[in-house]
């Protein structure tokens, strides 16, 4: 397996994405950061899909306001981060992302690439499957498709039911910022999809069940059962 950073030209500028390629690849697949950027926990995700069989990729949305980490203790720090980051300019990172994939030496096509993205990044899934045609999309515990949390990330349920890419949902029944009534919600809305579409509910489990260096939040079982599910979906999906 290959890890790197590297640096790729965006529309706002350098953007840095942290990358995992394994000797031999069968498909794509970008890993969106929760809203504490791409830290240690997204890069050990990015390596488990290499380990997996994917080329996979986690770009550095940040990079607007300068790029960095909050850690998870301290969420004064968060919206900093921020700064600069609206939907249409997640999409043009995504897009910068997805060339890069399309374009490097193993040219991973639109169907032969994923998106996965947890907390914050899992919205950004949802929002990339709404507007983009992938292979597959994941998210976990992503908030503010039903009620908005920020100006700028207006609620997606209205573009629920005319998904583009196939895509799976995985929450948490103790998550007290995503109401089990809005995920039972996006389940009935993405239903109506002409994609496959998925929604999974953890009754023991909070937001950032998947994260096992928060103790506080991880949830192992939920994470074992929306990993194998994640890898699943990939797997029927990307080939």
């Amino acid at each position: 397996m290959r890890t790197e950073t590297i640096q790729l030209e965006t529309a706002d500028g350098t953007m840095a994405v942290y990358e995992a390629v394994p000797d031999e690849p069968v498909a794509a697949v970008v890993v969106i950061q929760e809203a504490f950027g791409v830290n240690e926990h997204i890069e050990d995700v990015v390596r488990r899909f290499a380990a997996a069989g994917y080329h996979a990729v986690a770009p550095h949305l940040f990079h607007r306001a300068g790029g960095g980490t909050a850690p998870y203790d301290d969420f004064s720090q968060i919206m900093k981060l921020y700064g600069g980051l609206d939907d249409e300019a997640v999409l043009r990172d995504v897009d910068a992302t997805l060339a890069h994939l399309a374009g490097g030496e193993s040219g991973w096509p639109a169907a032969k690439t994923g998106i996965v993205g947890f907390c914050m990044g899992g919205r950004v899934s949802f929002l990339v499957a709404a507007r983009r045609r992938l292979g597959a999309a994941v998210s976990f515990y992503g908030g503010g498709i039903v009620t908005a949390r920020f100006p700028q990330f207006p609620p997606l349920i209205g573009e629920a039911s005319s998904l583009h890419t196939p895509w799976l949902g995985l929450f948490g029944d103790q998550d007290t910022s995503i109401p089990v009534e809005d995920v039972e919600q996006i389940g009935a809305e993405t239903a109506k999809a002409s994609v496959k579409t998925d929604v999974v509910r953890y009754p023991d489990a909070g937001h950032g069940f998947h994260c096992d260096m928060r103790p506080d939040h991880y949830n192992a079982a939920a994470a074992a059962d929306g990993w194998a599910r994640t890898l699943a979906w990939f797997a029927d999906r990307l080939g």
